[in-house]
């Protein structure tokens, strides 16, 4: 895997290992699965090499070129698009979702900060969350993680106030923080 220095390195977090583990237990094969905010697209590769039908976006446009140059170093075809979460995500509606949000309370500035920050008062989930459903049908996955070190209260109430629920489906505790994966459902 190539990974730009600018890019969110999955290797040096167990944020994306975690949930790399979690999905490879899933069966993918031919079904439509997005992961947002894919970094180096370690996950959509490993979706794509699963036989799902895989679509990867980033708002880093060095990301979005380290995507494809990943794909091609392991000859899967994914389709990759350069979008501020759905902004340029034609309108359909997926069977999986993966997503490993930036999850810290600060503005981010560069691009490579948008890894790390979801704004002042969690923008990113308020944009997230108000455009996740339509993505979505009845029997979708949508698989976020989170760590403690986040306000997963805040990022719940902003859930709840779009009609989703978050469900923690699984915890794992490593030297030096305990992660969360949890599916995200349509409240009601």
């Amino acid at each position: 895997m190539t990974i730009s220095p600018e890019v969110f390195h999955p290797g040096f977090f167990f944020s994306t290992k975690l949930l790399l583990q979690y999905i490879s237990q899933l069966t993918l094969k031919e079904k439509t699965f997005l992961e947002l905010g894919a970094g180096s697209g370690l996950i959509a590769i490993s979706a794509a090499k699963k036989g799902a039908l895989v679509t990867a976006t980033d708002i880093n446009p060095i990301a979005i070129e380290c995507i494809k140059k990943n794909c091609e170093e392991n000859n899967v075809e994914i389709n990759v698009i350069h979008s501020d979460l759905f902004q340029n995500i034609p309108l359909q509606r997926f069977d999986f979702i993966a997503i490993n949000p930036p999850y810290y309370k600060k503005q981010p500035y560069t691009y490579k900060d948008y890894s790390w920050y979801c704004g002042e008062n969690g923008e990113y989930f308020q944009s997230l969350f108000s455009s996740l459903a339509d993505y979505m049908h009845s029997d979708s996955i949508v698989l976020m993680i989170l760590c403690e070190g986040c306000d997963a209260g805040m990022v719940q109430t902003i859930a709840g106030k779009n009609k989703l629920h978050l469900d923690c489906v699984y915890s794992k505790q490593n030297l030096l923080e305990k992660n969360f994966i949890y599916q995200i459902k349509i409240a009601g």
